[in-house]
């Protein structure tokens, strides 16, 4: 998968011959610059490409939360998401010099390290984090608020450039005085089919996991967990807005290593600053910690997080949120066919609510 979306953002880069083709060679100067969303060609990626990366979000995403709730248990969470993210971006770094070679400026790295201390820090690691205490099925009730994280970026990001086109406009044709900011912001309202989208898989989602909830107990709950899910739900939306829009952007592999080697450094910072490290030997981390671990590198970094950022780049961040509807009803199947869990009528209910709610966002957006 890594290497076909490789393929297919190089096929469409194959005019810029720094990029294709050659020697293989990383160099800070005199680098070629990929410039706005639109640097993939003049069509962009096809539908398929675009169908082919979120099913791998729907499905690999939806996987990681059990192999996080696996992993936590015995393997500290911001050491094990340190080393995880470091592993995955050196070998994606190495793997791309040695395909086709890698070209960055010191701008991009540092574009893309930000990137990465939101989304991989602040978000990863805060999920990770809240894991240890929370179960993965109320972990991801909560994460399921990135939809709505996502939409209201997108809308005031709209707004906020319409606004300053209107007052560069307005000003170079000394008219009247420009729309305020908050007219433009409710001018510029989500469709109402993504509204109702967002309410309805959401609603989908209360039904898959609300008896978990119930079940708990309220007052079982650590606040301070729900509360650093949340963060993090805010954490992954702004890292993900920054580097859609960006002005020089590295291409979104490259632009991914480098992502996953900060987000590596900065959580191992956070590790140590928390006092993960004191007293801690490797020998504490059983079996199937190393196996999660291993996974989450494989699966949910290398293939499922270098999806997401080649997305976040090619579709609409409100279309790319939908992973957070698919990944609890993907966890409940999962865990069907594995495991043998029974999946009665209430879990049909929820997967067909959630199913229309991403159909109902995807058709506002075609």
């Amino acid at each position: 998968m890594l290497g076909l979306i490789v393929q297919v953002y190089s096929t469409r880069s194959s005019n810029n011959k720094h990029e294709t083709g050659g020697a293989a060679a990383f160099s800070m100067k005199n680098p070629v610059e990929l410039q706005g969303p639109a640097r993939a060609g003049p069509q962009g990626p096809s539908f398929m490409a675009i169908a082919l990366a979120l099913l791998v979000l729907y499905i690999v995403w939806g996987s990681t939360y059990l192999a996080i709730r696996v992993g936590v248990q015995t393997f500290p969470p911001f050491l094990m998401g340190s080393v995880r993210f470091a592993v995955a971006g050196v070998l994606l770094l190495v793997f791309l010099q040695w395909y086709r070679g890698v070209r960055l400026t010191f701008r991009q790295c540092l574009d893309n390290s930000i990137g990465g201390f939101f989304m991989l820090l602040g978000g990863n690691g805060l999920v990770s984090w809240a894991c240890q205490e929370i179960p993965s099925g109320i972990a991801t009730l909560v994460v399921a608020l990135n939809p709505l994280f996502f939409v209201a970026a997108e809308w005031l990001w709209g707004a906020w450039t319409q606004h300053r086109q209107s007052l560069s406009s307005d000003d170079s044709l000394e008219v009247a005085e420009p729309s305020s900011l908050g007219s433009v912001v409710l001018a510029t309202l989500p469709s109402v089919w993504t509204q109702v989208g967002l309410l309805v898989g959401f609603l989908g989602l209360c039904i898959l996991v609300g008896p978990s909830i119930l079940s708990s107990g309220a007052g079982q709950l650590s606040l301070s967990r729900i509360g650093g899910l949340v963060w993090a739900c805010l954490n992954w939306t702004i890292g993900s807005m920054y580097i859609r829009h960006v002005p020089h952007a590295a291409d979104p592999m490259a632009g991914a290593s480098v992502q996953m080697l900060a987000g590596g450094f900065f959580m191992f910072l956070a590790s140590y600053l928390l006092g993960e490290l004191n007293g801690f030997h490797w020998g504490q981390i059983a079996p199937e910690a190393w196996w999660s671990w291993l996974y989450l590198v494989l699966a949910g970094s290398l293939i499922g997080y270098t999806s997401f950022v080649w997305l976040i780049k090619h579709a609409t961040p409100t279309l790319v949120s939908t992973y957070g509807y698919i990944n609890p009803m993907i966890a409940v199947f999962l865990g069907w066919w594995v495991l043998g869990e029974q999946v009665g009528p209430r879990v049909l209910i929820a997967s067909a609510t959630i199913i229309a709610g991403v159909a109902m966002i995807s058709w506002s957006k075609r």
